[in-house]
């Protein structure tokens, strides 16, 4: 006998949750042979079996989460008896009981961009920004982005354990329940678990915060004003926009005051549809929701005349395609040009620490990347300011590839300090993307069309020409640099497109 226990699917990975089983009770299995797959708060995977046998019991049905190394399904050396019509199949997960994501495109061209995609927010389309509309894939990202990490108090219990108290504290609860508890203000003990021995599972939370925050509302009422927990920091009203040009997110302020309140569930006619969220879509909605009620969005937009990038592009696209097997879009002059940049403005590299920022010095770029309208990712380019921007346009292709076919590892997906989301090929004119946590910006790469720009004669007079024209819209967390510093970062990215000698890099 063998038992298949859930795999640690990054370092920060605490549990996941089982999308699909491809092999019944009953069923032979090879070593390597895959046998499941599972959904992480950052990555979707085919996990394979370790070792050869027959599928002989499936513990954790689909739909259901369990905590890193927990047991799933057990293998036996012969068929189990009575193995048809066995109650172990995996039975498809109800609407409620699949949990959420988190935010690469082609280019800010019109045209569609071979490889990658945009979501938003966290990747353009969609964007994990919507944001990015990622997760990135906004990507998820964002997006999700890339999705958060889980707070450092948070206590990993054994699953099926029981609570062992009605105390938050003491209650065994795995990182991402006790997340979403602490956010949505909920008292552990007004929850009934459903999971194995009364454990409560994030369904359970979902459902109570669906349902219109009963528990929550248990718990205020029985705290006594001067006891309640002040709200994060994240959620406070927005600051000023500062010396920004361009347009702010006030709004923000609103929608998080909007999220306080208990939601209200909407019910379907007969004249509806109701089409469930996929586990990717849950996951996408939580870490988006987490990313607006702790960062302070603001948008700040410019206009690049891509004239400059366009020339070289035009002269050398048929070489490059026959030379690297993929299109040559605006998106990698973009990402080079944006790594560059941070080297000046280091701080849009950044995460936001405990009443501190943390400036990375190095950049791992997230691209949001969308699955076919299904769902959001962020891959992310390693070391991306190493790279010049024939191995960036290679890399951006080959993660976009291997995310729409479910072929990324943890390690595509985790390190992520600033996300570009493309919604370009759809021909938008201004994105605002979420920011795709725990970073501090997210770069939207809009559609580029053909405008009439003024051109400066020699005489000292202007001229009209038709140039390929775009907007880069950039959100980015007010808490961590004000809209002066993001303002120049943007013009610096603008300057490096517009006079750059584009032909040396390739």
């Amino acid at each position: 006998m063998a038992e298949i226990t859930m795999p640690q699917l990054g370092e920060t990975v605490t549990e996941g949750t089982i999308t699909k089983w491809l092999k019944s009770v009953g069923d032979r299995v090879e070593e390597d042979e895959v046998i499941y797959e599972v959904s992480t708060d950052k990555v979707d995977s085919e996990v394979p079996s370790p070792v050869a046998g027959y599928l002989a019991e499936i513990k954790v049905p689909e739909g259901e989460t369990a905590e890193v190394g927990a047991v799933l399904a057990v293998l036996s050396d012969s068929p189990p008896d009575g193995a048809a019509g066995s109650g172990g199949d995996a039975e498809p997960a109800s609407a409620g009981e699949a949990a959420a994501p988190a935010d690469g495109s082609g280019g800010g061209d019109p045209e569609p961009t071979e490889g990658t995609d945009v979501p938003a927010g966290g990747g353009n389309a969609p964007d994990p920004t919507g944001a990015a509309q990622a997760e990135s894939v906004q990507p998820e990202t964002p997006t999700e982005q890339p999705a958060p990490t889980p707070s450092a108090d948070a206590t990993q219990a054994p699953a099926g354990a029981p609570p062992a108290s009605a105390d938050g504290d003491s209650m065994l609860l795995s990182p991402v329940v006790r997340r979403l508890i602490a956010e949505h203000n909920i008292d552990p003990s007004q929850i009934k678990g459903t999971g194995t021995g009364g454990r409560i599972t994030r369904n359970d939370v979902l459902a109570v915060v669906e349902g219109g925050g009963a528990a929550a509302a248990a718990q205020q009422s029985a705290t006594p004003p001067q006891q309640q927990t002040p709200a994060p920091a994240g959620q406070a009203a927005l600051a000023p926009g500062a010396s920004a040009p361009a347009a702010s997110a006030s709004g923000a302020s609103a929608a998080a005051t909007a999220r306080q309140a208990p939601s209200v569930a909407a019910t379907a006619g007969d004249r509806d549809e109701v089409v469930p969220f996929s586990n990717i879509r849950k996951r996408t909605a939580e870490h988006m929701v987490r990313s607006l009620a702790t960062s302070a969005h603001t948008l700040v937009v410019i206009e690049v005349d891509y004239q400059n990038v366009a020339k070289v592009r035009n002269a050398e696209k048929d070489t490059f395609k026959a030379a690297e097997g993929i299109s040559l879009n605006y998106l990698p002059f973009i990402a080079r040009a944006v790594v560059d940049a941070i080297r000046e403005f280091p701080h849009v590299n950044a995460s936001v620490g405990d009443g501190e920022l943390i400036v990375h010095h190095y950049v791992n770029l997230g691209v949001a990347v969308d699955l076919n309208f299904q769902g959001l990712i962020v891959p992310v380019v390693q070391d991306a300011d190493g790279k010049r921007l024939r191995a960036i346009a290679r890399e951006i292709a080959d993660l976009a590839n291997r995310a729409r076919a479910k072929k990324l590892g943890a390690d595509d997906i985790a390190g992520g300090t600033f996300t570009l989301t493309n919604a370009g090929p759809f021909g938008t004119l201004i994105t605002a993307p979420v920011i795709n946590q725990p970073q501090v910006a997210i770069l939207a790469t809009d559609g580029v069309k053909p405008r009439p720009v003024a051109i400066p004669l020699p005489d000292g007079s202007y001229g009209i020409a038709v140039h390929p024209v775009g907007n880069l819209a950039l959100s980015f967390d007010h808490r961590a640099y004000d809209g002066a510093y993001a303002s120049a970062f943007l013009a610096k990215v603008k300057e490096i497109l517009e006079t750059r000698d584009w032909s040396s890099e390739l």
